[in-house]
């Protein structure tokens, strides 16, 4: 006599009880503030919106940020990729410990960075004085803001890619090293396209980091109304002067920002990935 067999796909126990908490505990961190910044923003019209980021302090902060944050996560992406290849393809001694030191920015509280930089790169400090020399003033410029924002960032794109190097198969890079290629067409035509996928993200997550970063950026920046002045001290500014709504609509609008960079690197991605693994 036969018996039916189940072929239900399995479940571990406890998953509704799993997924419960875990939802429960994303709306009340992540999407319970910014349901409560988009309430708030709300209260103005979408022409009060529209207007409040167009005053000319308002748009030379976002202009200054989005600006900054960009070259930050392009330095970054290219310094990352560098360093997370070294990482995984090159024993050295001390490797460890320069692995162990690209965390550092995520330990290191932002305010500490921001006042040590400053110290190093004002006029008369240790490598300031060697760049005043030179002409290339870099604190209270909007060179240091994107010094500051490639020192906060450089641990996503690093840790973005690493892993990714580190799964590579070598194969078909011996294979292509055999048919002659050099070591630079190897790394384009065969290792890069492989890699595109958590690049691209690397340099999103920095650019998201760097729009909303201020302890590390402020102390550097010297925070001058439409020169150096980040979005996000502005918004700090706005609260201090009890403007709570034009605060929530600048907040709002880099929330906005940060989430289409991240949709948008997710959907190139997703292509990347179509395109390097040959579907249509």
């Amino acid at each position: 006599m036969s018996r039916s067999v189940d072929v239900r796909p399995l479940r571990l126990p406890g998953f509704g009880l799993s997924l419960g908490i875990a939802l429960t505990t994303l709306g009340v961190v992540v999407l319970l503030p910014v349901a409560a910044l988009v309430l708030r923003a709300s209260e103005l019209s979408l022409g009060g919106f529209v207007d409040l980021l167009l005053e000319p302090r308002c748009l030379a902060a976002l202009r200054l940020s989005v600006g900054t944050s960009f070259a930050a996560a392009l330095i970054n992406t290219g310094l990352g990729l560098l360093v997370a290849w070294v990482l995984v393809r090159y024993p050295f001694p001390g490797r460890r410990l320069v692995d162990a030191l690209v965390d550092l920015p995520f330990a290191l509280p932002t305010s500490v960075a921001g006042i040590t930089l400053t110290m190093l790169w004002v006029e008369h400090g240790a490598l300031g004085s060697v760049a005043a020399r030179l002409g290339l003033p870099v604190a209270f410029t909007p060179l240091g803001v994107v010094l500051a924002l490639v020192f906060v960032g450089f641990p996503f794109t690093v840790r973005t890619v690493q892993p990714v190097i580190a799964a590579l198969d070598t194969e078909p890079e011996e294979a292509a090293r055999s048919l002659g290629a050099t070591r630079s067409q190897t790394f384009v035509k065969v290792v890069l396209p492989l890699l595109w996928p958590a690049i691209i993200t690397g340099f999103t997550l920095a650019f998201a980091r760097g729009l909303g970063e201020y302890g590390s950026v402020v102390f550097i920046a010297g925070n001058l109304p439409g020169q150096t002045e980040i979005a996000p001290l502005l918004v700090v500014a706005r609260l201090e002067q009890y403007d709570y709504l034009g605060a929530a609509a600048l907040g709002l609008s880099l929330v906005l920002m940060s989430l289409a960079l991240l949709v948008l690197a997710s959907l190139v991605e997703r292509r990347a990935r179509r395109l390097a693994g040959g579907a249509p």
